[in-house]
Parts: C-alpha cells; structure tokens; sequence
C-alpha cells in the first residue's frame, strides 16, 4: 500500500476499536483488550491521543460524520475529567487535556489550567506513582518532560500560546524548576526525581528528552523565548553544555546513554527513537536556536542537532540487528516518531539526504504492516513475542497512520510537543 492508502485503512481501523459509554469514546490499548480502568482520555493510549490525529486528517479532507462525532465526543469526555483530574501529565493528565483540547479547537483550555493551579503543592505536582515509601520519600515530584514540572511549563506555553492566561502556571513551574537545578563543573542538571526525595541513592538518570536533563532544558529555553525572561533561556543553554558532556560524539554522531549509570538489566546502552534517543533530543537543540542561543560547547545548536540525527543514520535502524533492538514501530519508543524527526529536519534545511532516509522509515512502515492495517511490536523477552496491535498515538496504529499521512500530505498541524521545531 502507498502511504495515504495505508495510512487511511489505518486510521478506519482506529475508529473500530472506538466505544462509547456514558462519558464517551474510549479506545483500548490493544486491540481486544478490556476497557482501561485510567487514563481513558489520556494522549499516550487513550482516546485523548485521537484529536492529533484528527487535527491532522481536517487540513487535508473535511472530518466525516463519525469523526465530527468522535472529535465532540472526546472534547466532552476530557473536559469531564478536568475538575477531579489529580496529574499533570503530558501523557495522561491536564497537560494531556491542554493539548487534546488545542488540538480540536475546543474549549476547556482554561479550566485545565486553573486545575493545574488548584492541585499543585508548595513543592511541586505530586503524581500516584510516587507514592512508592520504599523509594521515594514522601511529597515526591517529578522534574521532567512527561510527567512532570517541564511538562506543566510546556502545557502552559502551549496555552499562552493560544490565548489562554496561563502565565501563573508558567510561573510556578518556572519557579520548581529552578529550585531543582544541580550545579555541576559543566553547566546545569536536573534529576527526573529530585536527589532529596531518593531513598535508594545514587539516583538512576534518564538525560533524554522525555524523563530527563533534555526535555527540562528545551521548555526553559522555550519559555525564555516566549516570556522574555533571558536567564531561562540561559539556563536552557547550561543544561545542553552538561548534556553534551554525558554522551559520545564521534564519526557515528552524538548519542546519550538511555540510562546513567547503565547496567546490562536496562537493555541496550543507547536507543534511537523520541523518547530515549537522538531523534527526541534533537528537540532541545531546535529549542535552543528558537531561543537565539549561538551556541553549545562552542557549535552550533543545528550542529549538535545534526550530530544526534547522524547518530541516528549511523545506528543500524530500522532493522532489528539483535533481539529487544529497534523492535517497535510506534511514534515515542520506534520508526514512526524517528521517520517525523528526519522529515521534519527535511523541511527545515532542505537536506536530501534527511528525506531519503525518512523515506526509507516511511517504507519500513509499510513494509511491517503488510496486508494488516495495524502493526505488531516485539517483546523478545515473552514467550509469545509478538504483542497484539496497539491502537492509541503514542504506541499505535493512530500515531503511525499520522506519521503516514504527513509523508502523503506534506502538511502537519504543530503541535505543544513539537512547535518550535516546525517554526
């Protein structure tokens, strides 16, 4: 199948694994798989991770009945959540509700944040996982992109940016952030979970762009920028000087540890994808040239920028060169999120060589989903490793038929994870 076609059976069969109860449409997260007890109208596998892909679907053909339909429906059922939602979530909480909600033009952008407001604590947002008396002290919180203080600061500007008042809420993440930096001899570093609240330390760190140092130092080079406060978009900059100094940079280009210290129970020492790898990182150093920053350790942010994406090139993928390597083809852990990373780039400097390999990724799509329109990941460590196919945007069908249709189109609607890169 060519990429529109695909990407079009792909998405029917999305609206097919679509249900509705009382509050609204709900997706599972595999295909077959009971309804989730959390996270319904979440962005990573709930139904909240469909207004992208619709978002996208509107700038090419008009939305059909059925999926004016689904996007009121998941607009109901988001704002539903809001007054007794309790995370700040990128993936599954309000930030996940500010975004959705951006994305179908709906509104409800103002109650997230207010809620936003009303839940958080003098130390931060304080999310369920945390509350693990084992490991973590009590009253926890989370720097980082996805789960915590970053990704409240990234909602906030997403909203500021669509005339929402969310300057207060910028503000007191602004505030958490900088009270968790850590000084170091090379510039500045924060933990996904500050070092005071560990009770198993050293702390294990995730320096990419979704747990860690990248993401954290992208949105406060991202809100210097939009809320001329240069000591943010500094201090952007000194969490990339630490960042470069954790990685390799060689002839392969530049990569990051997944994890620091690594052992051998957390997999390969490197990936390659948005989540853990270059293709996500990359971001920080499109956030730092949106910010005007002339440099990192003494280069360009598009030459750091293009040595992560060279790493990625350099990496093997996407072929799957040993058991648990470059087995999934999703948006956050796989092809899909790496093949918009290198279009993306494409767009910007017209590089050749960037579209051909996305392309490449593009046919690696095709190519794993066969006659099916889904895909089904790897997991080399179960009995039965093929895992059923997943549905929602961050890890399913819907992410990669969007992925799909950007290569069919040649148009994407921005989104809060990525405008900067697309300006």
């Amino acid at each position: 199948m060519k990429y529109g076609e695909l990407s079009e059976a792909a998405w029917a069969w999305v609206l097919d694994q679509v249900q509705w109860d009382d509050d609204g449409p709900w997706i599972p997260e595999s295909a077959g798989d009971a309804k989730p007890t959390e996270f319904l109208q979440g962005t990573h596998s709930g139904v909240g991770g469909l207004a992208y892909p619709l978002a996208d679907i509107k700038l090419t053909r008009p939305w059909t009945a059925a999926e004016r339909e689904l996007a009121a429906g998941i607009a109901r059922r988001v704002r539903t959540s809001i007054p007794t939602e309790s995370s700040i979530s990128f993936f599954d909480g309000l930030v996940s509700s500010i975004g959705a909600l951006i994305a179908l033009d709906e509104p409800g952008v103002d109650a997230a944040v207010a809620r936003a407001l009303e839940i958080v604590t003098p130390t931060g947002w304080q999310e369920s996982f945390l509350d693990q008396p084992d490991t973590y002290e009590p009253g926890a919180v989370c720097n980082d992109l996805t789960l915590g203080t970053a990704g409240a600061l990234l909602g906030a500007l997403w909203a500021i940016r669509h005339g929402v008042d969310a300057r207060p809420l910028a503000d007191r993440a602004i505030e958490r952030l900088l009270a968790e930096q850590e000084e170091t001899s090379s510039g500045l570093n924060w933990l996904f979970i500050p070092r005071r609240y560990l009770r198993k330390p050293p702390p294990l760190e995730m320096p990419n762009l979704t747990h860690g140092l990248a993401g954290i130092a992208a949105v406060l080079a991202l809100a210097g920028a939009e809320l001329d406060r240069p000591e943010l978009v500094e201090a952007g900059r000194l969490g990339a000087e630490h960042l470069v100094t954790l990685g390799i940079n060689d002839d392969r280009g530049f990569r990051v540890p997944r994890v620091i210290p690594w052992a051998e129970r957390h997999g390969d020492e490197y990936t390659y994808n948005w989540c853990h790898g270059p293709a996500g990182t990359a971001l920080l150093f499109d956030a730092l040239e949106y910010a005007g920053v002339d440099a990192v350790a003494g280069v360009s942010p598009a030459t750091w920028r293009r040595r992560l994406l060279d790493a990625v090139l350099h990496s093997g993928i996407p072929q799957r060169l040993h058991p648990g390597f470059w087995d999934n083809d999703g948006r956050c852990c796989g092809t899909a999120g790496a093949a918009d990373a290198f279009l993306t780039n494409h767009e910007r400097t017209g590089s050749a060589a960037d579209l051909q390999f996305a392309t490449h990724l593009a046919d690696t799509l095709v190519d794993h989903a066969g006659p099916s329109p889904y895909w089904r990941f790897i997991e080399h460590t179960k009995e039965d490793p093929l895992l059923p196919p997943g549905v929602g945007w961050m890890q399913g069908a819907a992410g990669i038929a969007t992925t799909l249709r950007r290569f069919e189109h040649s148009v994407s609607k921005p989104r809060m994870d990525n405008w900067w890169a697309l300006t």
